[in-house]
């Protein structure tokens, strides 16, 4: 099969742009697989990129670039396919449009990948017939604001499949969105084995790693650790990860550890890359997010043979962690549990590696190659059967983009009413 994945920025940092990699990389070994990168504003990616996939890309912003796009008229205009309600819209133009478009229907491939809402919402419509169309969630549906569940309960039904990483979001897209004919699947992210040896429980560091936003709450995990602090001074905890612009929560990370006179326990770190080599100087694990769409690093620490104590937040942690086997689950915001659970692991030496070798063990059913398996099974399928679902595809098609050119005129309607009354308010 020829396989195309279409993706935000291949040339930045970040979960989907990791996972693609992995994936597109492992499929690369039994198919003709690229990469369509929506942006480059960058020579070389900064991830490893997959050997043995195409990478190109459609919109060059990188200055002083032969072929820089940053001065074309349409790049300042705002985008009307690419949907509002993604995160990304401001990043989008009429020169994406045209450039996406332009790609979609020339594109001569088996299976057309989408990897975010907004490009899905692309693919939907301006996918030539032919190809077999997946849009990917690596967020949930019940992350998106209404104006985005919205058009992706307009827009999904010209799809064939909608994949998630966890089954609890295919349960959302199934129960509560109608798409009759589109496959909902959940097929987790995969992450490959590190190219380091397994930590050995023996060292005294808990370690935790993603981005310092407050959806994270590492302030939970430093008020925690100031309980296990005091009852095992002999153990840190390292918090690997970038803020945003601002620095407003590393900022505040630091009064908090401040306050607790944590200075010589807690200590963060920046960002690291690869991680591997951090996660396994530790012996634990530690995620207190209140919501995670999946939970990469949880299978990143157990792929390095730590055992995790998480919060048992919406979506991944439960369907990852084996309570009381392979790590812990702890309820959200309950800073008492996560340094029960912690201490728990820290006191019991024969636990604490029992635990990480079950940890060790069970992450294998994320290796990128039982996962590239579990999407070629449905690629097969789904070519098989024709994309747009066969021969009951063209209809679908016509109704589908009929109730999208009205959902379009509506929404063209209301943006303008809405430019109208904010004008009329700053003038």
């Amino acid at each position: 099969m020829h396989i195309s994945f279409l993706l935000h920025n291949a040339y930045g940092i970040g979960g989907t742009i990791r996972t693609t990699f992995n994936l597109a990389q492992t499929l690369a070994e039994r198919h003709d697989v690229e990469i369509v990168s929506v942006f480059r504003h960058r020579d070389e990616p900064m991830l490893d990129a997959p050997a043995d996939v195409l990478l190109r890309h459609l919109v060059d912003l990188r200055k002083g670039s032969p072929g820089y796009d940053g001065g074309h008229p349409d790049h300042t205009r705002p985008a009307k396919v690419f949907p509002r309600g993604d995160g990304r819209w401001k990043q989008y133009s009429r020169l994406t449009d045209a450039r996406i478009a332009g790609h979609l229907k020339s594109l001569e491939a088996d299976v057309v990948v989408g990897t975010r809402p907004g490009l899905n919402v692309h693919i939907a419509r301006q996918a030539r017939r032919g190809p077999v169309r997946v849009g990917q969630e690596h967020l949930t549906l019940e992350s998106h604001g209404y104006r985005l569940r919205r058009e992706i309960g307009h827009r999904y039904a010209l799809l064939d499949a909608v994949t998630t990483v966890t089954e609890a979001d295919a349960g959302s897209y199934r129960s509560r969105l109608r798409l009759p004919g589109v496959r909902i699947e959940s097929v987790p992210n995969c992450v490959p084995a590190p190219t380091v040896a397994s930590a050995d429980s023996g060292s005294k560091w808990v370690v935790a790693a993603g981005r310092l936003t407050k959806i994270k709450r590492y302030d939970l995990l430093v008020k925690a650790f100031s309980k296990v602090v005091a009852a095992r001074p002999d153990w840190r905890l390292r918090i690997y990860g970038s803020g945003d612009a601002t620095g407003n929560e590393r900022n505040a990370l630091r009064a908090l550890i401040q306050q607790r006179e944590l200075h010589n326990h807690v200590f963060l770190m920046g960002p690291a890359n690869p991680l591997e080599a951090e996660w396994v100087k530790g012996s634990i694990a530690a995620v207190t997010s209140s919501v995670e769409s999946f939970g990469m690093t949880i299978v990143e620490a157990m792929r390095c043979g730590l055992p995790v104590v998480s919060t048992d937040c919406p979506h991944g942690p439960g369907e990852i962690i084996a309570d009381g086997v392979d790590g812990r689950l702890v309820p959200v915001g309950d800073e008492d549990a996560v340094a029960d659970a912690l201490l728990s692991l820290i006191n019991d030496d024969e636990l604490r590696r029992r635990t990480g070798e079950a940890a060790l063990k069970a992450s294998e059913r994320f290796d990128p190659a039982r996962i590239a398996e579990r999407h070629e099974t449905l690629f097969t399928e789904l070519v098989a059967r024709g994309g747009g679902g066969g021969s009951r595809g063209a209809l679908r098609d016509a109704v589908h983009r009929t109730r999208g050119a009205l959902l379009d005129g509506a929404y063209a309607l209301r943006y303008q009413a809405a430019d109208v009354i904010r004008k009329g308010k700053t003038g």
